[in-house]
């Protein structure tokens, strides 16, 4: 098993730490090209919550570096852009900001959540234009690969997008970061796994991994249905066993990003044992001791 922390640290040859940063992109699941609201799990700050306000770049690190000044002694960070689809809106307008945080000093890699759809011709060679400066990760929110469950979420593609978009990254030797989600409606362990198996199976292998257990918040669609109709809900010891296991069957190169997810406190409905990140963490940790993962 391979931790974020530290295959930065050995990569870099320094601690490094990620910045949350924001494009002002929208998603075109929201803004009617695919569909209104995003995905049923989506909250309004499009899983960004935690970003800088969309001034300047400069600015948004600046302060960013502030906010997390108590948390670490880091001089290298990661310019992360989370919220919405960072490779959807005006091309131009996007590399005069990705460029402006990639050429700074302080900024060792380039890191962009976006959507499989959004990776045409003309996103991808303003990429490649940014990976001659510094790496460039895209992470793709994939959550599930049983296309039952992406439409009953209204993910808004099929697989085979996904798939296309996996192989056009790697041809261009960007570093791919897939996102899941554990739980979604409907889902048993097994098929929970079987996305495990999946992503497992991808050739070449996959890079990065981001899991998470499903985090219902209040202002979304999901909200609702949980609140009409409520459905199980892992508690932690069930996800720290599928975590672990998750992690058994992933190849061993590669990078584990996230092993549980930072919900917003104001907004989170379930499940409540989810913000206290260092007790889940620790359930994780003693799991994979106790299967000799670690």
């Amino acid at each position: 098993m391979i931790r974020l922390s530290d295959h930065l640290k050995q990569r870099f040859g320094e601690k490094v730490y990620r910045l949350s940063l924001s494009s002002g992109c929208t998603c075109p699941n929201r803004d009617g090209k695919i569909g209104y609201g995003g995905c049923t799990f989506c909250s309004e700050g499009g899983s960004g919550e935690f970003a800088s306000d969309p001034v300047s770049i400069n600015e948004q690190i600046e302060e960013a570096k502030k906010r997390i000044a108590s948390k670490t002694d880091a001089n290298k960070y990661i310019a992360y852009f989370q919220s919405f689809t960072n490779t959807y809106g005006d091309v131009g307008r996007l590399y005069k900001l990705y460029k402006e945080a990639i050429e700074r000093e302080d900024i060792v890699a380039l890191s962009l959540g976006t959507r499989p759809d959004c990776l045409d011709d003309e996103v991808m060679h303003m990429l490649l234009k940014l990976q001659r400066i510094k790496p460039v990760w895209i992470e793709l929110g994939f959550q599930t690969v049983h296309e039952r469950t992406a439409e009953q979420i209204r993910r808004g593609y099929d697989l085979d997008v996904f798939e296309d978009a996996y192989r056009r990254l790697k041809e261009n030797y960007f570093e791919v970061i897939v996102h899941v989600i554990f739980n979604l409606p409907g889902e048993s362990r097994e098929d929970m796994l079987n996305t495990i198996r999946y992503l497992s199976g991808l050739k070449p292998t996959l890079d990065g991994i981001k899991l998470q257990m499903l985090q219902i918040l209040e202002g979304t669609e999901l909200a609702l249905v949980y609140q009409n109709e409520p459905f199980p809900l892992m508690d932690l010891e069930t996800y720290s066993d599928l975590v672990a296991e998750s992690i058994r069957i992933l190849p061993k190169d590669t990078v584990i990003h996230r092993m549980t997810g930072d919900g917003p406190r104001k907004l989170l409905v379930e499940p409540l044992w989810s913000l206290d990140k260092k007790r889940v963490l620790n359930a994780i940790n003693h799991r994979l001791i106790k299967r000799e993962i670690l």
